[in-house]
């Protein structure tokens, strides 16, 4: 009998394939959403696929029509022109763009997008560290050469090691989460691109990765407190990039608990959390705009951890 992680990550899984048509950046139901949103979406997609190809166990067929897009996708010039209209986007787009290009397809565009980055885009001088942070992962990814600065430094600049940890509150009073939104997102963000997802041990110091530990614990607890869920899933990824077993912790139990419960019987997870819950009966489109992010986040989280523990975690 499998188990609920199993369940939640299949039923994700299986969502993802039903909706790949909205994923399409072109196609009519498509046409009144921003054109860097509709990139972003396949962009996450493919970042899906890519850490799912790297796994032991991979998903099986369940992403091979995923792929499939991607291919078509990259091999049309007129695709990562959708970046264009989000300043924001670059250098980190046409990167990950290059970085996570399905395997087998021509590199033409490819090479056309990154000719178009400025030495500029490469080098470290007026972006914070997280930024740094991503634009190395990537960039080390897709072969580009840049400045910035090794993983070590970034490292130690990084939220995992700078973000304030704020006192417990006393047992049985309520209390606030340790982190804002943004916090948390930076939080994993910065494990995710440091630890490539779990493939790597991060730089960091015991003692750098109990504190971060520590916070990723008190804010998971929160989030399944409050059923923030595609927060909570990206936490849970992150245990298991800072060497812990999720499933062995109360935080990264209650979290995946969190994330069962409130998965919809189509494997849909319907919004970013309970407060943004979508309605029952909403229009497809409307549900997978709101919904395809904490699905993906979900069925990622359960790829990683049901993969079994990597080679570097501490026997």
């Amino acid at each position: 009998m499998s188990s609920p992680l199993d369940q939640l990550s299949a039923g994700a899984l299986d969502w993802l394939g039903r909706n790949l048509a909205y994923f399409a950046p072109y196609a009519p139901h498509s046409a009144g959403s921003p054109p860097h949103l509709r990139a972003k979406a396949v962009m996450e997609l493919a970042l899906l696929c890519h850490c799912a190809a790297r796994l032991p166990d991979p998903s099986g067929d369940r992403l091979e029509e995923a792929r499939a897009l991607l291919r078509r996708l990259w091999q049309r010039e007129d695709f990562p022109r959708l970046f264009d209209t989000h300043p924001g986007a670059a250098p980190s787009y046409p990167l990950a763009f290059a970085a996570l290009a399905p395997a087998g397809t021509d590199d033409t565009v490819v090479r056309g997008v990154l000719a178009r980055l400025a030495p500029a885009d490469l080098a470290p001088s007026g972006k914070p560290p997280l930024k740094r942070l991503e634009i190395r992962y990537y960039a080390d990814k897709a072969g580009v050469r840049h400045g910035i600065e090794p993983y070590t430094e970034l490292a130690t600049l990084s939220p995992l090691a700078t973000l304030p940890i704020t006192p417990r509150p006393a047992p049985g009073l309520p209390g606030t989460g340790p982190l804002t939104n943004a916090e948390g997102y930076s939080l994993t963000h910065a494990a995710f691109y440091l630890g490539d997802y779990g493939r790597t041990a991060l730089p960091l110091t015991g003692q750098q990765l109990a504190r971060a530990g520590d916070l990723v614990d008190r804010m998971l607890n929160h989030c399944a407190g409050q059923e923030r869920w595609d927060l909570a899933a990206e936490l849970v990824i992150t245990q298991l990039i800072l060497g812990l077993e999720p499933l062995d912790t109360p935080s990264g139990t209650a979290a995946v608990q969190c994330l069962v419960r409130a998965q919809r019987p189509d494997g849909a997870l319907p919004g970013r959390s309970a407060a943004l819950r979508v309605p029952v009966l909403a229009p497809a489109g409307e549900l997978f705009r709101k919904a395809y992010h904490t699905t993906l986040v979900t069925a990622l989280m359960g790829l990683v951890i049901l993969s079994g523990r990597p080679a570097w975690h501490h026997v």
